[in-house]
C-alpha cells in the first residue's frame, strides 16, 4: 500500500493522498472550520491537485465541528488581511461582485466531478457555507451529532455556494424552501429520513464508516462507476425515454470496452 502523501497544507486545507483515496481535511479547528475566501481558493486548489489516479475524495473538519460556516470577520468593516472586506465588494460593480461569487463558488463545484465520488464526513456543526460544502459531495456520512443549517437568510443573504441545487434534489423544493427560510437546524436522524444523510453513525465510528463507504466504491471497476455517476447525475433533466436512451448507450459502450473494442 502506498504512504500517506501530503500534497497541499495551506490556509486551512489540507490534501492527502494514500491510493485512489484523497482526503481534504479542514484544518482550522480552533474557529471551527469557519471559511474564508483564502480557504477557497486553497480547496479550488486541492481539486486542481488531484493525481490522475484518485477515485474517492473525502472530505473532513478537524475537532469538534465539520464547519460553522462563514467566518464573520467577512462582514466586518477591515475584512480579512489582504482581502476586500465584503462591504467593499459590496460597493463595486455588478460584473465585479458576480466575478468574485463566481470565483467563491468554484471551491464547492469540483466535488461533482464525473471521474471521482466524493464523501463529507460531517460532524458537529454543519452551518451555512459548512452545509453547502457538505452538499457539494455526492455522499454524506454524519455523526449523531451532526447539526446542519442554512443560516444565510437570518443575515439577509442567500445561499450563493452551491447550495441550493443539491438541497432542491435531496428533499424537494417545499422542504428545501423551509430548511433555508427559517435557517433551523435539521438533526441527524432528520438528516437521514429526508435524504440529506447517507449514513449516520456514532461519533467515534465515523472514520471507519467514511473508510469502509470508500472501499465500497472502489470495489467496482473505475470506468462502470464513472459511466454510472453520469447516468444518475443527467436523469433528473431525461425524461424516461432520454434515460433509457443513454442507458442502452452507456452499456453499450461498457460492454465493447470489456470485449477490447472500445476506441
Amino acid at each position: 500500500m502506498a504512504s500517506l502523501d501530503s500534497v497541499l497544507d495551506k490556509d486551512g486545507v489540507r490534501l492527502t493522498v494514500e491510493d485512489a483515496v484523497a482526503t481534504v481535511t479542514l484544518t482550522n479547528a480552533d474557529k471551527r472550520n469557519a471559511q474564508s475566501p483564502a480557504l477557497w481558493r486553497a480547496l479550488t486548489e486541492a481539486g486542481r491537485s488531484l493525481p490522475g489516479d484518485v477515485r474517492v475524495v473525502v472530505l473532513r473538519g478537524e475537532g469538534k465541528s465539520f464547519s460553522a460556516g462563514l467566518d464573520r470577520q467577512a462582514f466586518s468593516p477591515e475584512g480579512f488581511d489582504g482581502e476586500p472586506s465584503f462591504l467593499d465588494l459590496a460597493r463595486g460593480s455588478d460584473e465585479d461582485l458576480d466575478a468574485v461569487i463566481a470565483e467563491y463558488q468554484d471551491a464547492f463545484t469540483w466535488w461533482r466531478r464525473g471521474d471521482l465520488v466524493t464523501i463529507a464526513a460531517v460532524q458537529g456543526h454543519a452551518i451555512g457555507a459548512g452545509f453547502q460544502l457538505a452538499l457539494a459531495c455526492d455522499l454524506r456520512v454524519v455523526a449523531e451529532d451532526v447539526q446542519f443549517a442554512m443560516r444565510e437568510t437570518s443575515l439577509g443573504l442567500v445561499p450563493d455556494l452551491t447550495g441550493t441545487h443539491p438541497l432542491t434534489g435531496l428533499v424537494g423544493y417545499a422542504r428545501a424552501l423551509e430548511i433555508c427560510a427559517t435557517g433551523r437546524f435539521v438533526h441527524a436522524a432528520e438528516a437521514e429520513r429526508i435524504g440529506l444523510a447517507n449514513l449516520v453513525v456514532p461519533g467515534e465510528e465515523l472514520d471507519g464508516a467514511v473508510r469502509d463507504l470508500a472501499g465500497a466504491l472502489l470495489a467496482a471497476p473505475r470506468d462502470a462507476v464513472i459511466e454510472t455517476k453520469a447516468l444518475l447525475q443527467g436523469a433528473a433533466s431525461r425524461t424516461y425515454e432520454e434515460q433509457r436512451i443513454a442507458e442502452r448507450a452507456a452499456q453499450a459502450r461498457r460492454l465493447r470496452d470489456l470485449a477490447g473494442l472500445g476506441d
